[in-house]
């Protein structure tokens, strides 16, 4: 497992690598990119997220505050008549 700690990764840019299971603690990541980032188990805690955009992701399993985010997502989008291809 990776481990990044205290560490100041604003402005950084992940690109084509995998961080699954990575474990950031104390980590500003301020207007850092990930890029095609295998992101699978990881973990997040206590986080600012204020102006995440999360575009073209594969989110299935995805939980926010225990919520199936995936599920919740097709469920608005039935609704408005809209669909995920």
């Amino acid at each position: 497992m990776d481990k990044f700690t205290g560490q100041r990764l604003e402005d950084i840019a992940f690109s084509n690598c995998s961080l699954a299971r990575a474990r950031f603690d104390d980590v500003n990541l301020a207007n850092a990119s990930f890029t095609n980032v295998n992101l699978s188990g990881a973990r997040l805690e206590n986080v600012n997220l204020a102006g995440l955009t999360v575009e073209n992701a594969n989110i299935q399993g995805l939980r926010i505050f225990g919520y199936d985010v995936d599920a919740w997502i097709r469920e608005q989008l039935a609704k408005d008549g809209c669909h995920l291809d």
